[in-house]
Parts: structure tokens; sequence; C-alpha cells
């Protein structure tokens, strides 16, 4: 089965990190990437850009409207995203925990939802 790894951190603490420690987990964070790789669970990770970067887009009544920058006030923000294959979700778990980010902020895991159109 397929489990997204949702990455969140708080942005005044990932910018506090000194160069050696951003180094560091950006090489834990690489290093783990090519771990699950090489075990067989890794389909797809990214880390993303700062939420400043970021556009919102929304379609009501046929219309659509975009908004700059965080779309809500929070502590917390998506920094990536990891795409997992495990067997159920108490593996998809453990390897959610051993995220190098996971130190710093928090993971959540959601099941992949598998639409069929036959």
């Amino acid at each position: 089965m397929k489990y997204a790894c949702l990455v969140y951190a708080e942005m005044p603490s990932m910018l506090a990190l000194s160069k050696e420690e951003g180094r560091r987990l950006d090489d834990d964070s690489l290093d783990y990437d090519k771990e699950l790789e090489q075990r067989g669970h890794l389909i797809a990770g990214q880390a993303l850009q700062s939420p400043e970067t970021a556009v919102t887009i929304r379609v009501r009544d046929g219309r659509m409207s975009s908004t700059d920058g965080p779309f809500a006030e929070t502590k917390e923000v998506l920094c990536g995203f990891i795409l997992v294959e495990a067997r159920d979700m108490n593996a998809a778990l453990e390897i959610a925990a051993a995220i190098p980010m996971a130190r710093y902020g928090s993971i959540e895991v959601r099941p992949i939802l598998e639409i069929n159109h036959s």
C-alpha cells in the first residue's frame, strides 16, 4: 500500500539552524531517501521551497481565484513529502519515524486513496 509522509516544520526553527546543522540535516535526509530506495520503499520524495513561494488556487462557481503565499496562519508549514510503499500503516509509521525532519517538526502519514474508474 502507498502512504504519503507529509513533512511539517516551524519555519523560525528551521531558519535558526546553523549552516552546519542545515547541511547535516540535508545529508541525513538524502541518505535516508537512498536507504528507502534500496529497501524498495521509496516511490518519490521532494523538499519544497518556502511557503512564500506558494500560490493557492480556488475555483468557485466556475471562476478561478489565486492567493499568493501561505493560505493560513499556522506555526507549522508543509516542507516536503515522501511517498512510500509499505505493507501496512504500522510499517509506514516506522518509516516516517526515521525521517530526519521528524527531529525538527512532524510527519503526517496518510494512506493514498486509489480511485478506480471501471
